[in-house]
């Protein structure tokens, strides 16, 4: 299959394969911004986040056509949290005043499961796929605490991907829509709002070292689209966004006659309200059994 859909779609030949994400993530927000972290009302928030994701990808001998494919997938991560903020509470008589605060969190993160993974092959250079998933609170939450490594909330996640990657002149351009609908999370009464992001990539990819080699730049957009709810939505509709973009570098190789490709990316946030602003660093390794 092209590189593209091999990283990120639905399998054209292969039925299993697995791939490892470590995802660093290092964002802050000003001393007077707001924001809702564990059901607390924070200023001056700093995160820095590792997670460590393995996926299993199967692609069942289920039959849909010539240029159809289907497949499944789950991710099982690990996160490590560590979050500092200054915390608003409540001081005698009744005084709102803010005390520093600073957590440290490790174990099981959010679990995501993909049930359908629909690939169309328009044809051998480009792939149309739409899938859906599902975040599952898998991971540790405990209101009150800035540090928590699930979410404690489910959200469903469909998507449609637009992949090109052309076999005589190397190109790949690639598109993903997506949208997230989120349930409320019980412990705090917040239900977050519904948010859409973008994602794209522009690489040229060219023979080097006995394999294929890219380069190119990538880029994302997230927009909040709908307000946050709830009781514990005081800080009222809290409609987020985020543009990020930077390089990305790829490699793909055969080893012991087995498909590797490993895939660095770095992120850099921009224009950014109501979230936090920092820098994403994104390593992907797929291994393909067969």
């Amino acid at each position: 299959g092209a590189m593209a859909s091999f990283i990120d779609g639905v399998p054209q030949d292969e039925t299993f394969l697995t791939r490892l994400n470590v995802v660093n993530y290092d964002g802050s927000v000003g001393g007077n911004v707001h924001l809702p972290i564990g059901g607390l009302t924070t200023l001056g928030a700093d995160a820095q986040s590792w997670g460590y994701g393995l996926t299993v990808l199967w692609r069942p001998p289920v039959e849909l056509g010539e240029k159809w494919s289907y497949a499944m997938s789950a991710t099982l991560p690990v996160v490590t949290m560590d979050v500092s903020a200054n915390v608003l509470v409540t001081g005698p008589g009744g005084a709102q005043i803010t005390v520093k605060r600073s957590d440290h969190q490790s174990g099981l993160g959010d679990a995501v499961l993909i049930p359908l993974m629909l690939n169309y092959n328009v044809d051998p250079d480009f792939n149309v796929n739409f899938r859906v998933a599902a975040y599952a609170p898998t991971g540790d939450y405990e209101a009150g605490r800035l540090a928590n490594t699930g979410k404690n909330f489910w959200t469903i996640e469909p998507t449609l991907a637009l992949m090109y990657l052309g076999q005589n002149n190397g190109r790949e351009a690639s598109l993903f829509i997506g949208a997230d609908f989120n349930e409320e999370n019980s412990a705090t009464n917040y239900k977050s709002g519904t948010q859409v992001h973008l994602d794209g990539t522009l690489s040229q990819h060219f023979p080097a070292l006995g394999g294929l080699a890219g380069i190119g730049m990538s880029a994302f957009y997230y927009r909040q689209v709908t307000a946050d709810s709830g009781d514990g939505a005081t800080l009222g509709d809290f409609e987020g966004k985020t543009v990020g973009i930077g390089p990305v570098v790829s490699y793909a190789s055969k080893v012991a006659s087995h498909d590797v490709v490993v895939e660095l990316k770095w992120l850099h946030e921009t224009d950014t309200e109501k979230r936090l602003e920092g820098d994403i660093l994104w390593l992907k390794a797929v291994y393909k059994f067969y």
